[in-house]
């Protein structure tokens, strides 16, 4: 839509000047000849090629330049207005030297020109006619409001590289402050926990008693609990060498909730092919939550999580067999809301209730483009 706007713009200046060095000449007072005709195209075709001066600068500052040549040549005696505005462009867009060249073989070309045409002039007269055709003061101008406004577009990009690099800065320092604030606040109690459940552990098995199942969970649980923190701390440092949990560590949760003594069963279906790395992560972390949740709250039996690959989605199902009824409000926990974020944030849907026949019900369809996977 700009581009369309831009075009536009050009266009309209272009058949400005292409009417103005037109109208001019035509009401010019000359000696009528057969090539007038070609003096007029000429005029037309000048202007009309500043059209192209933003993409191509260089090439219409050679055929406004020609064409001034060529219709000065012929006795029509129009100032070259056109060519003004290409070593304006051209020196907006950086080619400052060869815009230079060009002027002065201009300057020196123009009174040649003005000597071959149909007027009578001497070799003085034509040098002082330049100065009208293509008076110096308007030359220097218009390369000096080129320039000038290059200058200002090149300060607009460091501005703009300086506003990028300075947000860039800031993320990276806040991942730090992030990683230093999980770190002081939950590393410690983190592996507290981790380190009396092992002791326990083996204190039990030490004594020869049979070691209880919760204990074994808290014991994973906290080593789960462990890999992870470290895992968000290296990833928050550095999260290009530290690829986060996906799809294939699924298995790994189902079969960490079966040690806390639910039937959890994984079913997956579909023709499993590869999805973007956020899918993959909210993926698990649904599952991961569901089973979090399963286990603190449902007072479940059983469980069972379904990840089902379709064309144009990857659709995630966890179910239990617990205490809730479809009379049951679910509150809006942490989990469920974190769960919603991340899916409504991929254009996703999630639906957390109660199932008819009891039990609750985490179901999660997260669209999939096959072609950036």
């Amino acid at each position: 839509m700009n581009r369309g706007r831009f075009d536009a713009g050009n266009w309209l200046i272009a058949a400005g000047v292409a009417a103005f060095l037109l109208v001019t000449g035509l009401s010019g007072d000359h000696s009528p000849t057969h090539l007038d005709p070609l003096g007029y195209v000429l005029l037309t075709a000048g202007g009309l090629a500043l059209a192209a001066r933003r993409r191509a600068p260089l090439v219409v500052l050679a055929v406004t330049g020609l064409c001034a040549l060529g219709y000065q040549a012929l006795g029509i005696d129009v100032p070259a207005v056109a060519y003004l505005f290409a070593v304006y462009a051209s020196v907006r867009a950086g080619h400052r030297a060869v815009t230079v060249v060009a002027s002065v073989i201009m300057l020196v070309a123009l009174p040649l020109a003005l000597l071959v045409s149909p007027q009578d002039l001497s070799v003085g007269e034509a040098f002082t006619h330049t100065r009208d055709v293509l008076q110096l003061a308007w030359l220097i101008a218009a390369g000096a409001a080129g320039e000038a406004l290059r200058q200002a577009e090149r300060r607009a990009d460091e501005a703009e590289r300086t506003r990028e690099e300075t947000a860039r800065r800031r993320a990276d320092e806040e991942r730090l402050h992030i990683a230093r604030e999980l770190h002081d606040s939950l590393t410690h109690q983190i592996s507290v926990i981790k380190v009396q459940a092992e002791v326990a552990v083996h204190l039990a098995h030490k004594r020869g008693e049979q070691v209880p199942e919760s204990l074994l969970a808290i014991r994973e649980a906290g080593r789960e609990a462990a890999r992870e923190l470290r895992a968000t701390l290296e990833a928050l440092r550095d999260d290009d060498k530290n690829p986060p949990h996906g799809l294939g560590h699924v298995p790994d949760l189902v079969e960490r909730a079966r040690t806390t003594g639910l039937d959890a069963k994984l079913t997956i279906e579909g023709d499993p092919h590869d999805v973007p790395a956020a899918v993959e992560r909210t993926a698990y972390r649904i599952v991961q939550e569901s089973l979090t949740n399963v286990a603190r709250h449902a007072a479940a039996a059983t469980a069972s999580v379904r990840i089902d690959y379709r064309p144009d989605a990857l659709v995630i199902r966890v179910d239990d067999d617990g205490t809730a009824t479809p009379e049951t409000v679910p509150a809006p926990g942490v989990g469920l809301l974190g769960m919603r974020e991340r899916v409504t944030a991929l254009g996703g849907r999630l639906r957390a209730a109660p199932r008819g026949e009891g039990g609750f019900s985490v179901q999660a369809e997260l669209p999939v483009d096959r072609t950036t996977s």
